[in-house]
């Protein structure tokens, strides 16, 4: 039988209610990186000439892939009801990227060019990572308890996002708390909003004309915000050269921040492949990892600065019944999008405190799903690796200019939040390990926090040799006392087998 045979359409009528439900997911994020950028001081130039752009070729490049990888599942399996991978910008390393090497990158350059342009070479490493990831992930993925990593992010959200978000919520109340409200009620209450509008649009729209109505902001926005249409072409840039040598100099602690997060989005795309997978379309995961990380690096090559994930709505894609266009009019709409400024003029238009709400639901999601994907046994290691980033939001927000405040507080919130997601992951490991009594592996962690102490990767403001000395002693010993515990633990566990066993044969006697 000639496999070409099968007829697999470009397009049919169930991809577009999947294309709606994949384009709000990408506006979301184009919409929360602009304005977050711009508040953190990004110049226009920046946000929508280079970044918006960029993130929307590598949108294109791995919609437009994935799309390919359905016909070949297509043709393969002489089927026509395979659905596209769903594909975008990822949104927890977003926020990692925007908090964790942007905000950092500003306050040690103070050069919003010079901070662009590490986070750019920042995301080119990321798809490094991540490609490579496809050929190690499963490894990882065994090794690395998700528990830790979960929590780790979940300290980024508590602090970073929901908090942060919060106070930006709350700078004119009586729009930011209405449309909080609205995102409770119809997402976490599950109540449906007039003419079944998707909750996160309806609140946006409701608090925009809040805003307007009630003076906080101007008519003059909307105007501004028109005068953003404009043609933004898509100019190749050597940023991340240039971002290369300060991520591996002035701002080498950065990169700490770089690879724990890939990992975790490579074995996100990992699950989530695999997800389609129980549901009848089996993808290669290996080659959508790769993918994922060349997409990645294709965005910086056009000045972006975020990675890019198989999304988890690749599920809900597939229960829509969606084919591949929906997956190719996403990718193409996001470059007329970015070309001619549409993500401009719906940035400036929207106040922060209607956007903000939904970055406190989301950051509120992160934390509940670190805890409602994990056994109720490893919270504990979910909480304790939480903390770092507390120590990091501190940090970043108020040691300059204030340290000795911060000093006064703890002189160890500095070295803890220095590498803070690294430092949560190898926390987060060890209770995780010390639960499961393995404590082996609760020393080998160990081992690895005398390692990256050692070499200034956590605890440290920069990377050297024997750059936080303490930290690395204390993590060595540790180590040793695990190493201990292991011993005795298994004589423990002989000893109740030989109780239990002498028990048995007292009853079969």
């Amino acid at each position: 039988m000639d496999k070409t045979a099968v007829h697999y359409p470009w397009f049919k009528k169930e991809d577009t209610d999947a294309f709606f439900a994949l384009f709000q997911n990408n506006l979301a994020n184009f919409v929360i990186i602009s304005v977050s950028m711009l508040g953190m001081g990004f110049p226009a130039e920046i946000v929508f000439g280079r970044v918006v752009p960029g993130a929307a070729v590598a949108v294109l490049a791995g919609n437009l892939y994935y799309a390919h990888m359905a016909k070949k599942l297509a043709i393969k399996e002489q089927r026509t009801d395979v659905t596209a991978l769903a594909y975008g910008i990822s949104t927890p390393p977003m926020f990692v990227f925007l908090f964790g090497v942007m905000a950092p990158a500003l306050a040690l350059t103070e050069s919003h060019e010079m901070a662009w342009k590490i986070a750019v070479a920042a995301c080119f490493i990321s798809g490094i990572v991540e490609a490579l990831m496809g050929f190690i992930g499963k490894w990882i993925h065994r090794n690395i308890p998700r528990a830790a990593m979960l929590g780790a992010l979940a300290g980024l959200a508590l602090t970073f996002i929901a908090g942060e978000m919060m106070f930006n919520t709350l700078q004119i109340p009586v729009v930011g708390l209405v449309v909080l409200a609205i995102i409770i009620v119809g997402i976490i209450g599950k109540i449906a909003m007039p003419f079944k509008i998707p909750a996160t649009l309806f609140a946006i729209v409701i608090g925009t004309l809040l805003a307007y109505m009630l003076g906080y902001a101007k008519l003059d926005g909307i105007t501004e915000g028109l005068s953003q249409f404009g043609f933004y072409p898509f100019l190749p840039t050597l940023a991340s050269i240039e971002g290369l040598g300060l991520l591996f100099g002035t701002a080498a602690t950065i990169f700490a921040v770089v690879v724990p997060i890939t990992i975790y989005n490579a074995i996100e795309t990992m699950n989530n492949v695999e997800a389609v997978g129980a549901l009848g379309d089996k993808y290669d995961i290996k080659e959508s990892m790769i993918t994922d990380g060349i997409g990645t690096m294709v965005g910086p090559i056009f000045g972006g600065a975020f990675p890019t994930t198989v999304y988890m709505a690749s599920t809900g894609s597939k229960w829509m019944g969606a084919g591949r266009g929906y997956s190719i009019l996403n990718g193409i709409v996001y470059i007329f999008a970015a070309m001619f400024g549409l993500v401009a003029v719906i940035s400036s238009i929207i106040p922060i405190s209607a956007i903000a709400p939904i970055m406190v639901f989301i950051g509120i999601t992160m934390i509940a799903t670190a805890y409602q994907t994990s056994h109720s046994k490893y919270f504990p290691a979910i909480a304790i690796a939480m903390i770092p980033y507390f120590s990091n939001y501190i940090m970043t927000r108020f040691n300059s200019g204030a340290e000795e405040i911060v000093a006064d507080i703890s002189g160890a919130i500095v070295p803890l939040g220095q590498g803070a997601l690294i430092s949560a992951i190898i926390l987060g490991a060890i209770v995780v390990c010390i639960i499961d009594i393995d404590f082996k592996r609760a020393t080998m962690f160990s081992l690895a926090g005398t390692l990256l102490s050692f070499f200034g990767i956590i605890h440290a403001p920069a990377i050297a040799f024997n750059a936080s000395p303490e930290y690395a002693i204390g993590y060595l010993v540790i180590g040793l006392y695990f190493l201990i515990m292991s011993r005795t633990a298994s004589v423990m566990q002989k000893k109740q087998l030989n109780t239990q066993e002498e028990l048995t044969d007292r009853k079969a006697n």
